[in-house]
């Protein structure tokens, strides 16, 4: 059963993956229960497609051109969302899906703001969207932030070789490697894991700030052998994701994405709220370790800082 009031919903990363087969699967629902999409992602070829698919399949489309590296555009493409709603050309916005992520080999990569790059677009850039919408939601509204069971490697991750999350204080998460550290496998799992921690923590924490009637939610697709993620991780952990590929039960976009669309738009999962971990289509229970208001509270003020911070620097 469906919400009887879909509105819009805004997705990040649409172009490929998880984010194209959710987008697919909001645009292709009846027209009483699908919603209006903006649909964020790099400005290209692969966003007109996804958008021009959208629409085919009958649903209202904005494509809205955004490089999640560079906090700038992010706050440019919440402005594009902000007047897209206020002026009626998209219904009242009842979703957000923070779904777009990089997994980056090289640690000390820095976003154009200087944050470490694996931070700065998997957490930083939904934290800054969030913060320049949320007063924009109509309720009741869902925000679905995309988690992964990496923050302590399951059994599927440690398979493939990722590694868990190492929490060191948000400051120094935000901080690119030095220039003398050799790129590894192992650091790009750990950047990795600590932002899908990062993102447990700030899911927590927003719902304590969130106005009332927004909800807050961690959707953890399953293990993806295959996708644009695992390219990172060379040609050995290649072939293992290739041959967990035909095992029985494994995620694929295909399989997860229509999941991740019933998360955000079904009555089903209207009762989801903070930071509420469902892994496909079951709410799980996280480890101990993904609880700590502390560090939850920690990682709101630093984020604000960083944001604050990199606007101060584009002023």
């Amino acid at each position: 059963m469906t919400t009887t009031n879909p509105g819009t919903v805004l997705i990040t990363g649409p172009t490929g993956g998880l984010g194209r087969a959710a987008a697919s699967a909001m645009a292709s629902r009846p027209a009483p229960e699908r919603p209006d999409l903006l649909l964020v992602g790099r400005a290209g070829e692969a966003l007109t497609q996804v958008a021009d698919d959208a629409q085919a399949a009958g649903a209202t489309v904005r494509a809205i051109g955004c490089d999640l590296a560079r906090l700038a555009d992010v706050r440019a493409a919440a402005e594009t969302a902000k007047e897209l709603l206020d002026t009626g050309a998209a219904r009242p916005l009842r979703g957000l899906v923070a779904n777009a992520g990089v997994m980056v080999k090289d640690t000390r990569s820095a976003s154009a703001d200087g944050y470490e790059l694996t931070f700065a677009v998997n957490y930083l850039a939904h934290a800054q969207l969030i913060a320049d919408l949320l007063k924009s939601f109509a309720a009741p509204a869902r925000i679905v932030l995309l988690g992964s069971n990496t923050y302590h490697a399951n059994l599927g991750r440690k398979m493939i070789g990722v590694q868990p999350a190492q929490w060191l204080d948000p400051i120094e998460l935000a901080q690119p490697a030095p220039a003398d550290t050799s790129p590894s496998i192992k650091a790009m799992g750990v950047a990795y894991s600590n932002s899908k921690l990062a993102i447990l923590y700030y899911a927590h924490e927003l719902q304590r700030q969130a106005p009332a009637g927004i909800s807050v939610a961690v959707f953890e697709p399953g293990v993806m052998p295959g996708t644009g993620l695992g390219r990172q991780a060379g040609p050995a952990a290649e072939r293992i994701g290739r041959g967990i590929q035909r095992l029985p039960g494994i995620a694929s976009p295909a399989r997860s994405g229509p999941d991740l669309a019933s998360v955000v738009l079904d009555e089903r999962w209207a009762h989801l709220r903070d930071g509420a971990f469902v892994v496909r289509d079951k709410e799980r229970d996280v480890k101990p370790i993904a609880h700590d208001p502390e560090r939850e509270r920690r990682l709101w003020d630093v984020t604000t800082e960083l944001l604050q911070t990199a606007t101060r620097a584009d002023s």
